[in-house]
């Protein structure tokens, strides 16, 4: 059947390009925000343009780049209709990685796909982004939103970013800094943040639980505690690294994404090293509690999938460590020790050794968890 007359044949085939453009007014704003006089030509060209010259006043600036998604997380967010904080987690899972170098963010650029353009619901998760970006430095210097009619559903979409830091060579983290006897420092983390939600939905599909209905246990309805936000550590660490008391401590940074505390903190770690983690310094979150004793799992048993509170790990020279605790948990990060480095003749057991293509160190998790309550609480 013909079109009928002067009926754009994009929209017929499922593309509103209208609605694309409604989108980026509505989130304008929220980008704008993110801007600092070295960004240049606003929001809405082909290309984002970001003012370089600052690189000049390093001696050697090496860049730093990071790409990464919020994987299934963004199912929760579509079925209870929430889309404004998916888009912090990205930003997590993006820029959180750039620190873990010593680099400091400079811009990000992200990418929506989606069955259907909805221009409120594009602009809230952008909105997600900006206020991320904000939080970490990070200029959002440009994006792209694109509507996959009969690839995707109506109401699903997908997101990912990129992002760019620098870092000056001479103070790259990572594992050729750490030592004999360097202490390990946990960072709370604020609940599941974008790792194992996988398994998370495959708990409370198995246990009949809609994400709409009431928590006790929680303190409110599934789907909101599940969409807790990523918390962003950047900032912090960034500050804590130019302290010139204690920067020269900081030796080497993992972020608890997908594969667990152990397995994370073993690529950041030299060769014949070894820590043990000390289970009893932290109490689990209640969110993850709740998970594994519906889904029938010890907690050990999701150690490799979820990061049970802990979002990043921190190996420090035991010169720095107290105050470096100090500074994180003023700063609304609660931090302890949970282990130190060794390189002697590693005990019998089962390690993580190295993870994702790197010949790391040796980590496991020892001990029993405390009970909720304990003043390393992951929740806090």
């Amino acid at each position: 059947m013909a079109s009928a007359p002067h009926e754009n044949p994009y929209s017929a085939a499922g593309v509103d390009t209208a609605a694309g453009d409604l989108a980026v007014e509505l989130m304008k704003s929220a980008v704008r925000r993110t801007h600092g006089p070295e960004v240049l030509g606003g929001v809405g060209g082909f290309a984002g343009l970001f003012d370089a010259s600052a690189l000049r006043d390093y001696a050697k600036p090496l860049l730093a780049t990071s790409t990464d998604g919020v994987g299934t997380k963004v199912a929760i967010a579509q079925a209870i209709d929430k889309h404004d904080t998916i888009g912090e987690d990205l930003v997590g899972m993006v820029v959180d990685d750039i620190v873990v170098v010593g680099a400091r963010p400079l811009f990000m650029t992200d990418y929506i796909a989606c069955g259907k353009v909805v221009p409120q619901r594009i602009a809230d998760i952008v909105a997600g982004i900006a206020r991320g970006c904000a939080a970490t430095g990070t200029a959002l210097v440009g994006g792209e939103t694109a509507e996959h009619p009969g690839l995707l559903g109506i109401d699903d979409y997908d997101v990912a970013g990129a992002a760019t830091g620098v870092v000056e060579a001479d103070r790259v983290l990572g594992a050729d800094r750490v030592r004999n006897g360097d202490v390990v420092l946990a960072l709370a983390s604020s609940g599941l943040h974008s790792n194992g939600y996988s398994l998370v939905r495959h708990i409370i599909t198995g246990a009949g639980i809609a994400y709409g209905s009431a928590s006790a246990d929680l303190g409110g309805t599934w789907g909101e505690a599940l969409l807790e936000p990523t918390r962003l550590y950047t900032s912090p660490l960034l500050r804590l690294l130019d302290d010139a008391a204690v920067g020269s401590g900081i030796h080497s940074l993992s972020h608890v994404t997908g594969g667990g505390i152990a397995a994370n903190l073993a690529r950041v770690l030299p060769q014949n090293t070894w820590v043990d983690l000390d289970r009893s310094t932290w109490s689990p979150s209640p969110v993850f509690r709740v998970l594994a004793d519906i889904g029938g799992l010890e907690l050990t048993a999701t150690e490799g999938t979820w990061n049970l509170g802990i979002g990043f790990l921190a190996v420090v020279s035991p010169e720095v460590a107290d105050v470096a605790i100090a500074a994180l948990t003023a700063d609304g990060i609660a931090t302890w020790q949970v282990g130190v480095v060794r390189d002697d003749q590693r005990p019998d057991g089962e390690y993580e050794q190295g993870a994702k293509g790197v010949d790391g160190g040796a980590v496991r998790l020892v001990g029993s968890y405390a009970d909720a309550g304990h003043p390393a609480n992951g929740a806090k």
